[in-house]
């Protein structure tokens, strides 16, 4: 799964979800964040000091034979019982192009644009045999691009994302990944 970090609250539950970066309690639901993507994670220590360089926004694993490029990114599941929908924080692989373009636009305030990308993390309760493909859509203002999955990729994650989870569902995976305790 790789690790995970949380942001946000909840005012419609009154559970409490205590940040992993922060430290501090929230009410909202978090957003449920990847710190990295699965192919960092999944590197030595040593690996990832002399091959690998990432920060909030941007890895690079340069391996002998190639070099591999990610971006974090956003994904919003659609909650189809509950009026707050369920944020992501995910990590997808680019092309060269595409990363350079991106890299370089970063901080285009009007940059919007779209690319294709692979989803880069292995989310809980799903098997991922292969990576799903997705569309990157840059935002205005800055902010980090959203992700899309491919509609026509057969996948329970994309699926679920066309139809929209429970709130039920949504909350079960909210706990799955951080700490909550009860008010």
């Amino acid at each position: 799964m790789g690790p995970a970090e949380m942001v946000g609250r909840n005012i419609y539950n009154m559970n409490k979800y205590v940040c992993t970066s922060c430290s501090k309690e929230h009410e909202e639901w978090p957003a449920l964040t990847y710190i990295s993507p699965m192919q960092y994670h999944s590197l030595s220590e040593d690996d990832k000091v002399n091959i690998a360089e990432l920060n909030a926004d941007f890895c690079v694993i340069r391996h002998p034979d190639q070099t591999d490029r990610f971006i974090r990114c956003t994904l919003t599941q659609r909650v189809i019982d509950h009026c707050e929908d369920l944020e992501y924080g995910l990590w997808v692989s680019l092309s060269d192009n595409s990363f350079q373009d991106y890299s370089e636009n970063y901080h285009n305030e009007s940059h919007d644009v779209k690319y294709f990308g692979w989803l880069c993390n292995n989310l809980p309760d799903y098997e991922f045999n292969d990576s799903i493909p997705t569309t990157v859509y840059t935002k205005t203002g800055s902010q980090r691009p959203e992700i899309v999955p491919h509609k026509n990729f057969d996948h329970p994650f994309v699926h679920d994302y066309y139809n929209g989870i429970t709130k039920a569902e949504a909350e079960r995976r909210i706990k799955a990944m951080v700490s909550i305790t009860n008010s």
